[in-house]
């Protein structure tokens, strides 16, 4: 570990991976507080993120939601809402949310945050605010890694076709619309619709299904590097276990599923390259368990997340900045 000298304070850093990725900075002297050492050294830790794809911050302090939210406004003042849902979450401070709440029994795959959308948030903020007991981890992965490893004829397939999402919300199935848009007025979710190029029908009384063509792979908006960037691997339906992905294919087909991926031109994708994907992921991750009042910063470009299964009491909270829309959507 190395002693490294910043303004407001000298720390400890070490990248855990030595690719170099995800850096680890811990405070040397006690009582810094995170959100006034951010902003004290904001375009350093910029570079170190652009290098590193992920910061683990250690040691400082941070003892709360609104604390927290004060760090990731250090990097960036302006925290984005949370639309377009794919998971429930609960809004603690402002914009400050769980992370996920989805049961403790369940691995959560790796996936850049919200690439399903035409828009998501560059910058993504975890506060490690109760570690659970056993397990609970957030895995982080570098594309670095992972797209050198996709075989040429795959990469050239989904970057020729893009990734169409198609979306069954359904309070039986899945999250209801209203709570995925954040209304109740059906009007909004159609100028939503119409404004993110996302095709939509209302089924019954209170269904509705989207289909959406996106991007397979992005463009860093500083270094200019390219970077797998979809949910392909993460929404299709091989994804689930197979006996709920036979149920329901057999009672819904594979457009009335809750969610499912296929190639942009519409054609199935193989289940060979979902399991690919997914195992070059887990392959390239880094794991580091949560310590009380540690931060991880992730450059959603650079890198994936996940969250391993976890025992006892956990929550972990969430903050995004720095919205950045699909140009090709503008």
């Amino acid at each position: 570990m190395t002693t490294s000298t910043f303004a407001a304070g000298p720390v400890h850093t070490e990248p855990e991976h030595p690719e170099p990725f995800l850096l680890r900075i811990e405070a040397v002297e006690r009582g810094l507080r995170l959100d006034h050492w951010i902003a004290a050294n904001r375009d350093r830790l910029t570079a170190e993120l652009d290098r590193h794809g992920a910061l683990l911050f250690r040691g400082f302090e941070v003892h709360s939601p609104e604390e927290f939210g004060a760090a990731a406004r250090a990097f960036s003042p302006e925290l984005l809402d949370y639309l377009e849902r794919a998971a429930p979450r609960t809004e603690i401070a402002d914009k400050v949310f769980t992370s996920t709440e989805l049961s403790a029994d369940q691995w959560i795959a790796f996936h850049h945050e919200m690439s399903y959308s035409h828009n998501w948030p560059s910058l993504l903020y975890f506060y490690g605010d109760r570690p659970s007991r056993v397990g609970g981890a957030t895995p982080v992965a570098s594309e670095r890694a992972v797209l050198p490893k996709i075989p040429a004829e795959l990469r050239e397939r989904f970057e020729r076709h893009g990734v169409s999402y198609v979306r069954n919300y359904s309070p039986v199935l899945d999250i209801p619309w209203q709570v995925v848009f954040q209304t109740t007025d059906r009007a909004e979710v159609e100028a939503y619709c119409r404004a993110s190029h996302t095709e939509f029908a209302w089924l019954g009384e209170d269904g509705l299904r989207t289909r959406a063509v996106r991007q397979a792979v992005s463009r860093h908006p500083r270094t200019g590097e390219t970077v797998w960037f979809n949910h392909a691997h993460l929404w299709h339906i091989s994804a689930l276990p197979g006996e709920v992905s036979g149920y329901l294919l057999g009672e819904y087909g594979p457009e009335g599923v809750p969610r499912n991926a296929f190639y942009g031109n519409g054609t199935p994708i193989e289940d060979e390259a979902v399991d690919l994907i997914g195992r070059l992921y887990q392959d390239n991750a880094v794991s580091v368990p949560w310590q009380r009042g540690d931060v991880l910063v992730v450059d959603n470009f650079l890198a994936t997340h996940a969250r391993e299964p976890f025992q006892g009491d956990r929550r972990v909270l969430v903050a995004m900045s720095d919205l950045y829309v699909n140009p090709s959507l503008r």
